[in-house]
């Protein structure tokens, strides 16, 4: 063990089974002394397999991975293909019904700015309110590949997910343009289209003041490196 001793580490965020932390940030209080290139050599040879260190270096006390973070981007990848991809099991969710992405990126901007998301939260969600602050979004195609992209300050439990259940159900042609103005009026998660799966989900940014000098971490996931 690199550390010497178990560890307790403080993550950005949390991800459901099956969603892809690709630029999770992890913080943990050093018991011991090492170098940013012994965590990183050190922790990735005892990690699992699916699970690597991109980076380390030293914060400052003040720094929370979780509670100095200032924004959180995610992107939803979904296979628009007939026949589901055998290569990309795990990585992507299978859609077969062709999707408009350009309906899907025209419905996804109501969801800008600070409102209530009551409408796309888990019944199981901890938070003390529904409110959130969502930034920037875009519904955008890379050859057979559908991609949502949504910054927010924060989300609530399966915001992202349920969202994208819903704007499928939009690009699909299963729900009217204009569908998701009425399901944020109306604030009931009953009404919304299902949870869509969690293998296309990746968190790929977390966003942190300057002055932490914290290193970027390419976005991914790898399959939309150049993205």
């Amino acid at each position: 063990m690199v550390a010497a001793t178990p560890v307790r580490v403080h993550c950005a965020g949390r991800t459901d089974t099956g969603v892809h932390g690709f630029c999770q940030v992890v913080h943990f209080d050093a018991p011991v002394t090492r170098s940013a290139k012994a965590w990183v050599l050190g922790g990735n040879g005892n990690l699992p397999h699916d699970v690597r260190l991109h980076w380390a270096m030293a914060v400052p006390e003040e720094f929370h991975a979780r509670f100095s973070a200032q924004a959180r981007r995610y992107r939803y990848v979904i296979a628009n293909t007939p026949v589901r991809p055998a290569l990309l099991g795990g990585q992507v969710t299978w859609q077969r019904q062709p999707l408009d992405t350009q309906l899907m990126h025209r419905e996804a901007q109501c969801l800008l700015g600070e409102q209530d998301f009551s409408a796309f939260r888990a019944a199981a969600c901890q938070s003390t309110s529904p409110m959130r602050d969502v930034r920037a979004v875009t519904v955008s195609r890379a050859g057979d590949l559908v991609v949502i992209d949504i910054t927010a300050n924060a989300f609530v439990h399966h915001m992202v997910r349920n969202i994208a259940g819903s704007l499928m159900a939009v690009g699909s042609g299963r729900r009217p343009e204009g569908w998701l103005v009425q399901l944020l009026a109306g604030r009931d998660r009953t009404v919304a289209a299902e949870t869509a799966a969690p293998h296309g989900l990746y968190l790929v940014d977390v966003e942190y003041a300057p002055a932490f000098g914290l290193p970027k971490t390419p976005h991914g996931p790898l399959l939309l490196s150049s993205r």
